[in-house]
């Protein structure tokens, strides 16, 4: 991997779950094989969906993170894999649209036990993995005003939103105004609304990759759960 190339630990729904689709679609692009996608046709939908969708639809297990110097991706690739292989697989909650600190995301609608232990698990197990952030990246992380929680968190594991602070969610969209929820939030819940009455599981967990800055994270990797 180049220096400047990050890697992180997603969950996302299968190839074939409908959700992927629909995903795809509403923000404009496919995370596998990387090609644009016609979105629906709702006012300002490419600039809204902008910075998910460099992202890929996924939510963050192990939050992206550049290599520490003398790791590389074979290893990675082995350790994800080993930790994947201790982790069963399990029913994923029914989601909905919510609204998260005033961006558009899927959020579970119960408590799921098992997905704040895949996450934590996946925080610690491969932490090994992690360049620390750079001076720059602190300093972006705090404009946020971060809790006395998120800040130590920040310090101890490059990232505010792991083990307590942490919550699953897969952003639609930037941050929305008052006036864009109410044209979103509903074209959102009607876009999402055969895909999220599917049941699902979560059996595998993905390596997103991101080439350089700037460059979409695109699914290098699946790896089952076979616990």
């Amino acid at each position: 991997m180049a220096p400047d190339a990050r890697v992180a630990v997603y969950y996302a729904p299968l190839s074939d779950d409908p959700l992927s689709s629909a995903a795809a679609v509403w923000l404009g692009r496919d995370p596998v094989t990387n090609a644009a996608v016609p979105q629906p046709d709702l006012p300002g939908i490419e600039e809204m969906t902008a910075d998910p969708r460099g992202y890929g639809f996924h939510a963050t297990l192990k939050p992206p993170m550049r290599l520490a110097g003398g790791r590389t991706w074979v290893e990675l690739l082995d350790a994800t894999a080993a930790l994947a292989r201790r982790i069963a697989p399990f029913d994923l909650p029914s989601l909905a649209v919510s609204d998260v600190h005033g961006f558009l995301a899927l959020r579970e609608t119960v408590a799921c036990p098992p997905l704040q232990a895949l996450a934590d698990a996946c925080v610690e197990g491969l932490d090994g993995f992690r360049a620390p952030p750079s001076e720059a990246e602190l300093v972006r992380r705090r404009r946020s005003a971060l809790s006395a929680e998120q800040d130590a968190m920040l310090e101890r594991w490059g990232y505010p939103y792991v083990f307590g602070t942490w919550f699953f969610h897969m952003t639609l969209t930037r941050r929305v105004s008052v006036a864009e929820k109410a044209v979103y939030m509903p074209a959102a819940e009607r876009h999402f609304a055969t895909a999220v009455a599917v049941p699902r599981r979560v059996v595998d967990i993905c390596l997103y990759t991101q080439a350089g800055a700037g460059a979409p994270f695109v699914i290098a990797e699946r790896l089952p759960l076979r616990g």
